[in-house]
């Protein structure tokens, strides 16, 4: 039997390796730190628990929802966007509840994307912003994944060059993998260059609140007329570490999202009501929980580059999101990243995400995920001097005959 067109589209998936390796040495006895998978080990919400068992059971609520989110989940988000940003939404048309961010992504590009279509992706990137387009029969182009001078310079050439014109722009600030933070000038100047080309932006806010210095990431419909080709994806999944409750929120333009709505109606009848239920209340309720959930991730953050930096990695500090991007140790880089992670896996009982997963522009580098307590970093520090220490003796056969290809 002949393989899937779509099927074909898609890459070997390069966390798989990882995921074998890392269940590998588990089963042989090891204790895997796993930093890998950006996976909240917090616990969602006390009252938003509560509100979901209270909830069900409740007649009517077993039945099917409302695809697009319950009127009361649309108008908490709509509040949150005013509250946060002092974005004004219309719940009714400017708002869709979507089965976690990634999902609605998936289904905003079945939605505008024709065959041969061509989408500006940032290289490296969270894969289902590539991904998404690629099975829905579009045609990727990389532009760069920081918020830097040098960006709208290559989504220049990038325009220019690309047959057909481009049809969509992605940008993801707080950034997945790379914990880049775009400024609101920034995304003045983006909105400004996609109305000159025709654009639409799509925009993944996953990581809102999850920031340490300085001010709170923007929004980019903050940028006066960005609405009229803009939709934004966030998410609950970390900022009430509700990752598993599959809930999360397309929001913006009303032709996009009525575009989304459509599809998601054929598809499915919305998220179980008492999930939808007890998201409201954690919009609606307290917010208490999300300045703990950002001092934790804090904590974290301190943590992983204080010990890794005394196992002689050096951790750059995020500034936001709950990873650190980091360039593989100069004697293990022509390695490459998935070799690298396999090899941390085996020789130091960490796991880590390689950088390739995310494109082919990360892999000199790893992602580490912020989803283990203070102590377990620690130990994943000394695994990692172990390696590091022992490296030149253990890995004799390896590293030269890299380095020489």
């Amino acid at each position: 039997m002949h393989e899937f067109h779509r099927i074909k589209r898609l890459p070997p998936y390069v966390f798989e390796a990882v995921n074998r390796a890392k269940a590998a040495a588990r089963a042989g006895g090891a204790d895997i730190v796993d930093l890998g998978m950006g996976n909240p080990d917090l616990a969602a919400p006390p009252h938003v628990v509560a509100k979901l068992c209270e909830t069900a059971g409740r007649p009517r609520t077993d039945r099917y929802s409302a695809s697009k989110g319950i009127g009361g989940l649309r108008r908490a988000q709509a509040a949150y966007y005013g509250r946060r940003f002092g974005v004004k939404l219309n719940p009714d048309t400017q708002v869709v509840a979507t089965l976690g961010s990634k999902e609605g992504f998936a289904n905003m590009a079945q939605a505008i994307t024709a065959p041969g279509d061509v989408v500006l992706v940032p290289n490296p990137s969270y894969p289902i912003h590539a991904f998404g387009f690629l099975m829905a029969g579009g045609v990727i182009r990389s532009v760069p994944a920081e918020p830097s001078p040098a960006f709208f310079p290559a989504l220049e050439r990038a325009v220019q060059h690309s047959i057909p014109k481009p049809l969509a722009v992605v940008v993801c600030y707080p950034a997945n993998p790379t914990a880049f933070v775009a400024s609101l000038d920034f995304y003045r100047d983006l909105i400004a260059f996609a109305k000159r080309h025709e654009l639409i932006v799509l925009s993944d806010l996953a990581y809102s609140e999850v920031y340490f210095d300085g001010e709170p990431p923007p929004s980019v419909l903050q940028v006066p007329g960005a609405i009229d080709v803009t939709v934004e994806f966030t998410s609950m999944s970390k900022t009430f570490s509700m990752a598993g409750w599959r809930m999360g929120f397309a929001v913006g333009n009303e032709r996009l999202l009525a575009a989304l709505a459509r599809v998601k109606s054929y598809l499915d009848y919305g998220a179980f009501t008492p999930v939808q239920v007890a998201a409201t209340a954690a919009l609606n309720g307290p917010q208490e929980c999300i300045d703990e959930m950002r001092a934790t991730y804090r904590r974290r953050r301190d943590v992983l580059i204080d010990s890794f930096g005394k196992a002689g990695w050096t951790i750059p500090a995020p500034s936001a999101s709950m990873f650190a991007w980091v360039e593989i140790p100069e004697k293990f880089r022509s390695l490459g990243s998935l070799e690298f992670s396999k090899l941390l896996i085996e020789k130091a009982d960490v796991a880590v995400a390689p950088g390739i997963g995310f494109g082919e522009y990360g892999d000199e580098y790893v992602r580490i995920a912020l989803v283990e307590n203070e102590q377990r970093i620690r130990q994943a520090a000394r695994g990692i001097r172990r390696f590091f220490d022992n490296a030149d003796r253990t890995l004799h056969n390896v590293v030269p005959i890299a380095r020489a290809g």
